[in-house]
């Protein structure tokens, strides 16, 4: 059993209908938003955060992870665009707020081929590389 001491990170999954690969996103943007959500709702002054900076990056360095984890039977890649709508968005705010202690997923529709517990089983190890990843960072800055 492998136990993390770290502090906060927020993960967050989202839904990439067109993907057949899983997504890992470095950054999360902060104008730009013109699409509605369901509600018919856009960010005031198509941003997040008035004041934030334009863009936010995760303490996790996810190019790296993605090299780390080119040993799993499934695609996995690295992006620093989460798409200007509600993934994007939730994923710069948990950043503002969390100062980089946040990680967005995007995992592509579930099918023969992907499996709800083959996902389980990669988005499970994808996060215990992320703990370590962190757990290192942490233990560097101390």
């Amino acid at each position: 059993m492998i136990i993390y001491k770290i502090h906060k990170l927020a993960i967050h999954v989202g839904l990439a209908t067109s993907s057949k690969v899983i997504i890992l996103e470095q950054t999360g943007k902060n104008k730009g938003y013109r699409e509605r959500d369901i509600t018919g709702r856009c960010p005031e002054a198509n941003c997040c955060i008035m004041d934030g900076a334009n863009r936010l990056d995760s303490a996790i360095n996810m190019k790296t992870l993605c090299r780390q984890l080119s040993q799993l039977e499934s695609d996995v890649i690295f992006s620093r665009d989460a798409g200007r709508y509600l993934c994007d968005y939730v994923y710069y705010v948990s950043l503002y707020c969390g100062n980089g202690m946040a990680a967005f997923i995007h995992v592509p529709p579930l099918s023969k081929a992907l499996t709800a517990n083959f996902l389980g089983r990669v988005l499970q190890k994808i996060i215990q590389e992320m703990l370590l990843q962190l757990q290192e960072i942490l233990c560097e800055t101390q």
